[in-house]
């Protein structure tokens, strides 16, 4: 994957941690918007909509996006720049909701630093599970 790519990929994870707590926050769209505008993405066709809200992206999606992010083989930095931009973007509003902790939280588990890559995966399966099943209330 291109740093291009890698770099789209990183903004649509962004996009759908911000839908994380089912509301993108004023303070949250703007940070998105000054993502997009900075990297050449405000007006690609597969993030326009999204950042305009006219789909809501599901948690499930999200997750699918950080396992395409982090591959198989995760990167200390491509984690560290992934956990970086995800953090800055649920301090933004200065209130750090149930669920974008838990994503945080979440997110910490997958450090390549401590773990071996399939266990990795192994636990990012569980995490789609679960907020799988919260989403349906199962």
């Amino acid at each position: 994957m291109n740093k291009q790519d890698k770099t789209k990929l990183l903004l649509k994870i962004l996009i759908g941690a911000a839908w994380i707590d089912g509301v993108i926050q004023k303070e949250e769209r703007k940070y998105l918007n000054h993502m997009a505008q900075e990297h050449g993405f405000a007006e690609d066709p597969e993030i326009k909509p999204l950042l305009s809200e006219l789909r809501v992206v599901q948690p499930v999606e999200c997750y699918a996006w950080l396992k395409t992010y982090l591959g198989e083989s995760p990167t200390q930095e491509d984690y560290q720049n992934l956990l970086g931009a995800i953090s800055a973007l649920i301090y933004s509003d200065s209130n750090v909701d149930v669920e974008e902790a838990k994503l945080l939280n979440r997110l910490q588990l997958l450090d390549p630093g401590k773990e071996e890559p399939q266990s990795i995966f192994d636990k990012l399966l569980q995490l789609i599970q679960k907020l799988y099943r919260h989403g349906v209330g199962t």
